[in-house]
């Protein structure tokens, strides 16, 4: 089992910047995806950003250029630097982790979210 914690979210005047981190614990053998999503209210939820143990990573369309996201191996966290904020950002961010447990096999979890605010 493993439990995501998202954090860093807040209030942001468009063309800023926030870092959001996503701490994972619990018992697992390997963390294999960490994504990052955001959803509105009424709409369906949106991939931003994903890394997987390799490092390779993979954006959303409306984020490449303005989002990075990175992870610490050894904090078992994985963050996203978000500059250039529009309003269009605003959402609740929720991070979502694939995971093997010791057996082999795979689980998802997700955090409970982080609600970031665009607006001036």
């Amino acid at each position: 089992q493993v439990q995501l914690v998202e954090s860093g979210g807040g209030l942001v005047q468009p063309g800023g910047s926030l870092r959001l981190s996503c701490a994972a614990s619990g018992t697992f053998f390997k963390i294999n995806n960490i994504d990052w999503y955001r959803q509105v209210p009424g709409e369906a939820r949106e991939l931003v950003a994903r890394i997987n143990s390799g490092g390779n990573i993979d954006y959303g369309d409306s984020v490449k250029g303005r989002f990075t996201i990175s992870r610490d191996n050894a904090k078992n966290t994985v963050y996203l630097q978000m500059n250039s904020l529009k309003p269009e950002d605003t959402a609740v961010y929720y991070c979502n982790a694939l995971y093997s447990d010791y057996e082999g096999l795979i689980f998802g979890s997700w955090g409970q979210g982080t609600q970031v605010t665009v607006s001036s």
